[in-house]
């Protein structure tokens, strides 16, 4: 009986802390100046160490970048952050990313993510919608290590791709499948 109740109030304490993480709270969101000076600076970091990310940004229609994914879970998990959608180097909006999970996961992570609009199509299906989730639309491609080295633009042939740097928190991996994306007012 006892061991039934500890599982239970893990359960709760787990699913409200995966609210707060999930459900932003106005007192925590950024202000756009903030989100600005953190997506300049996460841009900086991620040219200086990810070249290709800055050749890619030369030709890109627009990068969408969230400079702080903060994560955390115990069986169920949650994500969420605020970027910038910069089109030729200014901003033209605010977004969101939110993701929940449910699954053998333990921790606190927090991560930046910067994705690359190749085509005017897929730029424009992230303007259009109400609410994009990620592995839906447009083609997306994780550029890790190993391909970071071997894409040009010229072998660019994807919608979208995706570069993760930052990585800090005691949580196995990243991942961005399955996050809502969602214009918001700043």
């Amino acid at each position: 009986m006892f061991k039934q109740a500890r599982l239970l109030g893990v359960f709760f304490v787990t699913v409200f802390a995966a609210a707060v993480l999930v459900v932003p709270n106005s007192a925590y969101a950024a202000t756009a100046a903030e989100i600005n000076r953190d997506v300049d600076s996460a841009l900086k970091d991620l040219y200086k160490k990810t070249p290709v990310a800055k050749e890619l940004s030369r030709v890109a229609k627009g990068v969408l970048v969230f400079p702080d994914i903060e994560k955390a879970g115990l069986i169920i998990g949650g994500q969420y952050g605020e970027g910038a959608l910069r089109v030729h180097g200014k901003t033209v909006g605010y977004y969101s990313s939110v993701a929940a999970s449910y699954g053998l996961q333990a921790g606190v992570q927090s991560f930046g993510y910067a994705l690359f609009f190749m085509t005017n199509s897929a730029l424009e299906y992230l303007k259009n919608s109400e609410g994009w989730e990620i592995g839906t639309g447009p083609s997306l491609v994780v550029v890790d290590e190993g391909m970071a080295g071997s894409l040009t633009t010229t072998t660019a042939q994807s919608d979208i791709y995706a570069f993760f740097f930052d990585q800090k928190g005691l949580m196995a991996g990243v991942g961005i499948q399955g996050s809502k994306i969602t214009k918001i007012s700043k």
